[in-house]
C-alpha cells in the first residue's frame, strides 16, 4: 500500500474514532429518554437533542467516508486500483462503472424508477383481477402499517391492567426494522429477476439513504405531537416541497395546473389544521410547534429523497429493485451503527421482552413495509404510475377514516371540507397530468404521420 493511501486511511480512521468516542459519551451527557408519560425528563426527551445524537451517529460513517472518497477521487484511484478484493471494492463504492456505456442497461427485466405499463394479451377479466390484487395488496399493507405506526407511537404498552404502562420512544429502531426486511426481500428479488447492468458508484445511494432515514424518523417523531390524520394530510401536501426541490435540484419547470392544485392542497391542509383540536400522547396536547417542525422536516427530506433518486434513475438507468437494495443497505448500516453507539439495541430488546405484544407489532410493521414496497414496484410495472397514484391517494383517505373510527379522532365540518379539498386537488392533478400526456402523444403521432405523407 502506498504511503499516501495509508495516510488517508489513517486520517479517516482517527476521525472515525473521535466521533465514536463522542457517541459513546453522549448518553452520559444527555441521559436516556423517559418511557413514562410523567416520568423524570432528561435532555434526551427533547426531539432536537435526539436528532443531534442520531446525526452524530451517522457522522461515524459519513465523515470518514467523505475523507476517503475525496482522496480516492483526487488521486484517480480507479486508474491504478489493483486486482485484489479491497481495491476492487473501493473502486466499486467510489467510482462504480461510470465510464462504461449506459445503453447496455436497457436489457429486459430491468425497469426504471418511474415504471411503464406493460402490454400483454391478457383478457379484460384477467386485467381487472390483477388490478384488484394490486389494489387490495397496497391497501392492506399500508393501511395496516399506518394504523400500527399510530398504535406503537401514541399508546402505552402495559404488562397488566394495573401497570402504569410505558411508551416506546426509539423511532430510529422502527426505521431500522423496516429497512432490514425490505433489504432482505430486495436482495432476494435481485437474484430471481434479471436486472440491468449496475454502473452507479455505491456511495451515491448514501445521500438518498440518509434523507430517507431522516424523513422516516421525523414521521415517527411527529406522531408524539400531532394526530395521525394530521400527519397523513401533511404527506398529501408534500407535492409543494417536491416542486420546490424539483426546481432547486433538477431545475424542472411546472405547468399552471400544477401550481393551482398545489394551492388547493395547501388551503385544504390549512383548514384541517386550524380546526383540529385532537389530542396526542399526553391527551391534553394538540398540534404543536414541535409537531409542525417535525412534519416540515419529514416533507423536506422525503422530497429530497424522491428528487435525488430521480436524478440517479435518469443518469445510471438502474432498476427500482437495485435502488431499493442500495438505499436500504446504507439505511441499515447508518441506523445500526447509531443504535449500537447509543446502546439503543439493549433498550429496545428489553422493551420487547417486557411487552411481547410489541414484538408482534414490530414483525407485522416490517412485513407490511417490505411487502408494500414490492406491491408498489409491481403495480407501477403492470399498470403505470397514474394508476398507482390513484390507488395511494385513496389509501390516504381510507387511512384518515379508519384512524378516526378506531382511535376516536374528532373531525369538524370545516375539517372534513379541508380534507375534501386536499383529495380533490390530488385527483385533479392526476387527471391533468394524464390528459397532458395524452395530448402530447397525440400531437407527436400526428406530426409523425404528417411527415410520412
Amino acid at each position: 500500500m502506498k504511503t499516501s493511501h495509508r495516510n488517508a486511511l489513517l486520517n479517516a480512521g482517527l476521525v472515525g474514532v473521535l466521533i465514536l468516542i463522542l457517541n459513546i459519551i453522549s448518553p452520559h451527557i444527555f441521559g436516556k429518554e423517559s418511557q413514562m408519560l410523567n416520568g423524570q425528563e432528561t435532555l434526551m426527551d427533547l426531539w432536537y437533542v435526539r436528532l443531534f445524537v442520531n446525526l452524530l451517529g451517522y457522522a461515524t460513517i459519513f465523515v470518514p467516508g467523505y475523507i476517503l472518497i475525496r482522496y480516492l477521487r483526487k488521486v484517480r484511484f480507479d486508474e491504478t486500483a489493483g486486482p485484489g478484493f479491497w481495491p476492487q471494492l473501493a473502486k466499486l463504492c467510489v467510482f462504480g462503472k461510470e465510464n462504461e456505456n449506459h445503453h447496455e442497461n436497457s436489457i429486459a427485466g430491468g425497469d426504471k424508477g418511474g415504471g411503464k405499463k406493460t402490454t400483454n394479451n391478457t383478457s379484460l377479466s384477467q386485467s381487472a383481477g390483477l388490478l384488484l390484487f394490486c389494489f387490495v395488496g397496497l391497501q392492506v399493507s399500508y393501511l395496516t402499517w399506518g394504523l400500527l405506526q399510530e398504535r406503537m407511537m401514541t399508546f402505552e404498552y402495559k404488562a397488566t391492567d394495573e401497570d402504569k404502562g410505558e411508551f416506546f420512544k426509539n423511532s430510529q429502531f422502527l426505521v431500522l426494522v423496516n429497512r432490514v426486511l425490505a433489504l432482505t426481500l430486495g436482495v432476494f428479488v435481485l437474484f430471481v429477476k434479471q436486472q440491468p447492468q449496475h454502473t452507479a458508484p455505491l456511495y451515491k445511494y448514501s445521500f438518498s439513504s440518509i434523507s430517507n432515514v431522516l424523513s422516516s424518523w421525523f414521521q415517527y417523531e411527529a406522531l408524539k405531537f400531532v394526530s395521525f390524520p394530521t400527519q397523513v394530510l401533511a404527506k398529501a401536501s408534500k407535492v409543494i416541497p417536491v416542486m420546490l426541490m424539483g426546481k432547486t435540484v433538477s431545475h424542472k419547470k411546472y405547468e399552471y395546473h400544477e401550481y393551482a392544485t398545489a394551492l388547493m392542497i395547501s388551503v385544504g391542509v390549512g383548514l384541517f389544521l386550524m380546526t383540529s383540536g385532537d389530542a396526542t400522547r399526553g391527551k391534553e396536547k394538540t398540534t404543536t410547534v414541535a409537531g409542525v417542525i417535525l412534519l416540515v422536516g419529514y416533507i423536506v427530506f422525503d422530497s429530497f429523497t424522491s428528487n435525488w433518486q430521480g436524478e440517479l434513475f435518469s443518469k445510471y438507468k438502474m432498476s427500482s429493485i437495485q435502488m431499493m437494495v442500495g438505499v436500504n443497505m446504507f439505511s441499515c448500516l447508518l441506523t445500526s451503527v447509531s443504535l449500537i453507539e447509543q446502546g439503543g439495541f439493549l433498550e429496545c430488546f428489553a422493551f420487547m421482552f417486557t411487552y411481547p405484544i410489541f414484538m408482534s407489532h414490530i414483525i407485522i410493521l416490517s412485513l407490511c413495509s417490505a411487502v408494500g414496497q414490492l406491491f408498489i414496484f409491481y403495480t407501477i410495472e403492470k399498470f403505470g404510475a397514474v394508476t398507482f397514484t390513484i390507488i395511494m391517494t385513496l389509501r390516504q383517505a381510507f387511512a384518515i377514516l379508519l384512524s378516526c373510527i378506531i382511535y376516536g379522532h374528532p373531525l369538524t365540518i370545516l375539517g372534513v371540507f379541508g380534507v375534501s379539498i386536499v383529495f380533490l386537488g390530488m385527483f385533479l392533478r392526476t387527471y391533468a397530468e394524464q390528459r397532458a400526456k395524452a395530448i402530447k402523444l397525440a400531437r407527436e403521432a400526428s406530426e409523425k404521420s404528417s411527415s410520412n405523407v
